[in-house]
């Protein structure tokens, strides 16, 4: 996440709601930073997807970010939205928040060779999913047209949590569900993520 018109942490204290989704009752999110998609809160009503809303202020940084939400148990996250320079394709790689990511050693992981994966700009990311610095998520999935391949932790999945948690499209918000439901909605968009370990 970048750094752009912070908030001081501190500031509110985070609101909880828990709510299971319908499509007469769609989750009720903060007001985002910028205009976001619509489209959303539907994919997840959709799908009847069990979702549990923090406010808090906007953030930029995972240190910014953690104060408010490290009393939620389960897989908090960092996601980096990157650049192919050679294939000029676009990577979403969603890692546990306290991860080291080395972007040479990623990118021959992903045989792309090394030194060919740097960070997208901002307008590379509201192109392709929608939303600003500071938000990306693997929940802005749904609004990529098939320019981007999704790299997940497999920590998500197979280190018993209960709940991972992502930005639903605004960086003053940061929603729960369950691996499981997680990994549903993302094959609904259309991406079949590329589990990588990295312990």
């Amino acid at each position: 996440m970048g750094r752009r018109g912070r908030n001081p942490a501190g500031l509110t204290r985070p609101s909880l709601r828990t709510q299971a989704t319908s499509t007469n009752d769609p989750p009720r999110l903060a007001k985002p930073a910028r205009p976001r998609p619509r489209k959303s809160p539907q994919r997840l009503s959709a799908l009847a997807i069990r979702t549990e809303v923090v406010e808090h202020p906007e953030v930029f940084t995972v240190e910014e970010m953690m104060p408010h939400i490290q009393h939620l148990k389960g897989a908090h996250s960092k996601n980096l939205f990157l650049k192919d320079k050679k294939k000029k394709g676009y990577w979403l790689v969603t890692v546990l928040h306290d991860r080291q990511i080395n972007l040479n050693d990623l990118a021959k992981q992903l045989g792309v060779g090394s030194g060919n994966l740097r960070f997208a700009d901002e307008t590379a990311m509201l192109e392709k999913l929608k939303v600003g610095q500071g938000c990306a998520t693997p929940l802005a999935l749904f609004c990529d047209d098939g320019d981007v391949k999704f790299v997940l932790d497999s920590a998500f999945l197979d280190g018993g949590h209960e709940k991972v948690y992502f930005h639903p499209m605004t960086n003053a918000a940061t929603m729960g569900l369950s691996p499981e439901d997680f990994l549903t909605f993302v094959k609904k968009t259309g991406h079949d993520p590329i589990i990588l370990n990295f312990d």
